[in-house]
């Protein structure tokens, strides 16, 4: 394994950032978060794990970064799906944002993940920069809501939004079980409740609650 020279720029510095964020981001689409060590991304990167160590302390803070590089390009896919939409009902919105959601499983898989272990294991300040971006993001999403739909309230698009990222993050999780698991669902008929399809269901749930909030506003 080839052993990279420290960083002695700012350049050199975000080449190796980027780098092992790419590495991660790789490792962790094939293989899914809560199964990829340092080690590996150390490995696939071509560094010791003590070198890498320099650029960022936890394995957390690394998924941490791709997750708020997730929120960013969700974000942008998603406004401009709405931005597309005329007359939208509660179901053109629904749609967009459990498809846009279906489309990127390792978002959903971090969304699952983020609040359960990556933010436990990093600093304040890792923490507060993450939510910035997610703040930042949910008040455009947000916006972008209200403008189709603009008897919701600033509150009921925040509710929106935390349920559709709250959900897809589990269901995510429920819709991608291991090979074994996958094999006993599809061999046992009584177990057929357990699989679950993403992008119908997400888009079930999220119109049904938009439509009850419309209902009485």
């Amino acid at each position: 394994m080839a052993d990279f020279q420290r960083a002695r720029s700012d350049a050199a510095k975000q080449q190796r950032e980027a780098a092992i964020l790419a590495a991660a981001r790789e490792l962790g689409a094939r293989d899914q978060i809560r199964r990829v060590t340092l080690t590996d991304i150390a490995n696939a990167v071509g560094m010791h794990k003590s070198a890498m160590l320099r650029y960022f302390e936890t394995r957390e803070l690394i998924f941490l970064r791709l997750t708020a590089e997730g929120w960013r390009e969700w974000s942008i896919a998603l406004r401009a799906d709405l931005d597309a939409l005329a007359n939208a009902s509660a179901d053109d919105v629904a749609a967009a944002f459990a498809r846009t959601l279906a489309a990127r499983g390792m978002f959903c898989d971090l969304l699952a993940q983020a609040p359960l272990n990556l933010e436990r294991n990093v600093s304040v300040d890792a923490v507060r920069a993450f939510k910035l971006v997610t703040h930042a993001e949910l008040d455009a999403i947000v916006a972008a809501v209200r403008r189709l739909l603009p008897r919701l309230t600033e509150s009921d698009g925040v509710d929106l939004v935390a349920a559709a990222t709250a959900l897809a993050g589990a269901m995510w999780q429920i819709a991608t079980p291991g090979e074994e698991l996958a094999e006993l669902y599809r061999d046992d008929p009584r177990l057929a409740h357990a699989v679950v399809e993403l992008r119908p269901r997400l888009e079930r749930l999220l119109t049904a609650q938009l439509e009850g909030v419309l209902l009485h506003r």
